[in-house]
């Protein structure tokens, strides 16, 4: 179902002088612009600039390998159903070497049969924090084993900036990039 964007851009003239401080901040970085939930963030400038700084640092320069990266976001996105966040990191997750077929049995909300055994650690850490908020000894130990203590707290932070940043779009209804490949809903 189509929905209407509730935060659409706002333009220059009316933002006030924080917010085109922190658009120009943005768009001078390795974003290059105000795009996807920093359009609806931009409503509480000071949140969106300490956020997109967070998520920056995530994206950018975690102590995770791109590819871990970037299939956290998807497993996260398709927590959230998020559309313009699945659009977005779907080609990024490819070109960082995560396999289609992963891809594919994630966005059909289930357990990928192949993965790589770093990505079944991140995608099962992350099904069992969404489930029960929480992960049991076992599959702590896994994450540390695997990522070590900084990527255990990097992957907690993916998965809550993702988080955050989905139901903030999720919300605003903000729209996925034109032609995207819409996800389908989960059935409630």
């Amino acid at each position: 179902m189509p929905y209407v964007d509730r935060l659409p851009p706002l333009e220059r003239a009316a933002m006030d002088d924080f917010q085109r401080k922190v658009a120009d901040d943005l768009a001078a970085g390795p974003r290059g612009g105000v795009k996807g939930p920093f359009i609806p963030l931009l409503r509480s400038p000071e949140l969106m600039d300490r956020l997109q700084k967070v998520g920056e640092y995530l994206r950018f320069r975690s102590s995770l390998e791109p590819r871990i990266s970037e299939f956290v976001m998807l497993v996260v996105s398709r927590q959230w159903t998020q559309q313009f966040e699945w659009a977005v990191h779907v080609p990024l997750a490819l070109k960082a070497g995560v396999n289609a077929a992963t891809i594919e049995s994630v966005a059909a909300g289930r357990r990928p049969e192949k993965m790589a055994a770093d990505e079944a650690t991140a995608y099962d850490f992350c099904e069992e924090l969404a489930r029960h908020r929480g992960v049991s000894d076992a599959t702590f130990r896994q994450a540390v084993d695997r990522f070590g203590e900084r990527g255990l707290m990097d992957l907690l932070g993916l998965v809550g900036y993702f988080s955050t940043v989905s139901m903030v779009m999720n919300v605003a209804h903000t729209p996925a990039p034109p032609g995207a490949q819409p996800l389908s809903p989960f059935p409630l």
